[in-house]
């Protein structure tokens, strides 16, 4: 695919208030189309936007899913007229028993397995299908390491197109059944994610009509997880958690949720107050923990050894753009181990009743930690964000959990069992 080809005035699309494509690193400028690095210094490219009026009745008049945003977001005017699976409006829990737990007063954990195929990655494909119907693509593809493979193969059925979908052969067995499921093109290919992600992004090239979400339309993609931060501070009453906790794969979700609340402060929807965002990996894939630690800005790529297959980025392409968020608000990037996580996951559905996989089980345990260390302030409003339901990651737990015995069925054999 030559990424050029698909070039045109700002004009010529309807997406919004997007107005064109920023470079992140020289801040060079370009119409919006199909592309993800700048022309200039190679860097990764964002939406910049010319925003209207928003206010807070427009936004609650709005549906029950994402596209209540829809004026913050890269997406047509016409969005709710197509298919789509209408991600968004999850849960906000306010975790008393978690937050007694690990010793925080004012706790609300974000659970986004209530998504159609249980995690965030509906938010940012769906953001993705949009922009990339408006561009011209009638395919729809991705790398993954498991939750984007079942978003964009949903995402693709209720929409009507194609999918083309790569996945390490490695993948849960769980996340492989959920995708293939759909229908789609699905290919395992041997490697990490980084090996199947070098593919795709060849791919992108040579497939004039192929969308690869988080490749030729990942700067649109990327703007989906905006929406969870827009969501916690809408459903807190209009106000910015003092400290988010958040898990790091690619690290753009942490990137977006900071992004969001900025905008919300400059908009006036929310109070423009002082907030902190931290980032949570698993010691067997930690190259932006690392790096924080080092006290470097250099993310040196590591190759994936975790149960948190989600997260397993070995070379994550928003890594240094998550230290600049962190460091500048005052937050932290730490990691913890497969046992810490398996531990993380059996805290959250004992105290709170969710299921959360593997990626959650980073976020609570990461949580522990940073309260235990001091970085996290136990007095100050937190927000953890669930981004995936743990019915795909069962082999994480499989040899923790289980019947407490295998009894006869009398009435007798249940009292022996529970000791009364």
């Amino acid at each position: 695919m030559t990424l050029t080809a698909q070039t045109s005035t700002a004009t010529s699309y309807d997406l919004g208030p997007a107005c064109a494509l920023a470079c992140r690193a020289c801040g060079h400028r370009m119409d919006l189309a199909a592309e993800f690095a700048c022309p200039q210094c190679f860097g990764p490219l964002e939406i910049a936007y010319d925003f209207g009026r928003v206010t807070r009745e427009d936004i609650e008049r709005g549906p029950q899913s994402i596209w209540r945003y829809k004026g913050l977001l890269p997406v047509p005017s016409t969005v709710s007229d197509h298919p789509n699976t209408d991600p968004g409006c999850t849960r906000l829990l306010r975790a008393d028993r978690l937050g007694a737990a690990l010793g925080i007063k004012n706790l609300w954990v974000k659970d986004d397995t209530g998504n159609p195929t249980h995690s965030f990655k509906d938010r940012v494909v769906a953001v993705a299908l949009a922009a990339a119907r408006e561009l011209g693509f009638s395919v729809l593809a991705c790398p993954s390491t498991g939750n984007l493979a079942n978003a964009t193969a949903a995402a693709a059925a209720r929409a009507g197109w194609d999918s083309v979908v790569l996945i390490p052969a490695s993948l849960e067995r769980a996340k492989i059944l959920m995708t293939a499921v759909y229908d789609t093109n699905l290919l395992a290919c041997e490697g990490t994610y980084d090996d199947v992600n070098r593919l795709a992004t060849e791919l992108a090239f040579d497939q004039e009509d192929w969308a690869f979400v988080n490749v030729n339309v990942r700067p649109y993609y990327a703007e989906g997880s905006k929406t969870l931060g827009y969501e916690v501070a809408e459903q807190l009453g209009w106000r910015i958690p003092a400290q988010t906790v958040i898990p790091i794969a690619s690290g753009s979700q942490l990137t977006k949720v900071d992004k969001a609340y900025g905008e919300l402060a400059a908009l006036g929807l929310v109070e423009d107050s002082p907030y902190k965002v931290f980032g949570a990996q698993a010691a067997g894939c930690s190259p932006v923990s690392t790096a924080f630690a080092e006290g470097t800005d250099v993310v040196r790529p590591q190759k994936p050894d975790t149960i948190a297959r989600s997260l397993a980025i070995g070379n994550p392409a928003d890594g240094p753009y998550v230290l600049d968020a962190v460091r500048r608000c005052g937050g932290v990037v730490t990691d913890v181990t497969d046992d810490e996580i398996r531990d993380g996951i059996r805290l959250l559905a004992r105290t709170e009743g969710v299921f959360a996989e593997t990626a959650g089980g980073v976020t609570v345990a990461n949580a522990k930690k940073m309260v235990e260390s001091g970085d996290l302030d136990p007095d100050a409003d937190t927000v953890l964000l669930i981004t995936g339901d743990g019915l795909k990651t069962l082999d994480a737990i499989e040899h923790q959990v289980g019947p407490k015995a295998t009894i006869p069925a009398t009435s007798k054999a249940v009292r022996e069992a529970l000791g009364l």
